[in-house]
């Protein structure tokens, strides 16, 4: 081999390694449409406070659907909270740091999959409880409560299991 082949080799390792180093760029597609559910959720989750701060007022707080309401908004919120985290994740992840509070963000993919997993997780309880609240047909609570409990069980151990692995 003549050192003209290896000068045209060697150029070739740098333009694919420039490309490679550009293409991480195009998770900002990603970031982007996240921040932008994001925001969808906070007005959704904005808007589910404003009617259920007007139920309690227009029933005096005497209104049965109060504490399913309520519920509910804390589930609006932590699923508008999740997705601001896997955003600001997504960046940190392939574009550069972030000065945000070390819980908004996920320094690796297992840890990325970890938080969503918990906020699933939170998702299914929070709507078990709702269910549960309601108490409309006790059979149907019970095996909603069992599936509940395999899901969060599942992914439960998917995470533990991933984060063994991971040293």
């Amino acid at each position: 081999i003549d050192k003209f082949s290896i000068i045209a080799v060697s150029r070739y390792i740098n333009m694919l390694a420039k490309l490679l180093q550009s293409v991480r760029y195009v998770n900002l597609v990603g970031v982007v449409a996240l921040l932008l559910a994001a925001m969808a959720a906070l007005g959704w989750a904005s808007l589910k406070s404003l009617t259920t701060i007007m139920l309690i007022i227009n029933s005096g707080a005497q209104d049965a659907k109060i504490p399913i309401a309520l519920i509910e908004v804390v589930d609006s919120f932590l699923i508008t909270t999740a997705l601001f985290v896997f955003a600001f994740s997504l960046y940190e992840l392939f574009i550069g740091g972030l000065k945000v509070p070390g819980w908004m963000l996920a320094h690796n993919l297992q840890e990325l999959k970890a938080k969503l997993s918990g906020v699933i997780v939170l998702v299914i309880v929070v709507k078990f409880v709702e269910r549960l609240v309601k108490w409309e047909n006790p059979s149907d609570t019970l095996f909603f409560g069992l599936a509940v409990a395999v899901v969060s069980a599942v992914l439960i151990a998917l995470t533990n299991v991933g984060a063994s692995g991971k040293d």
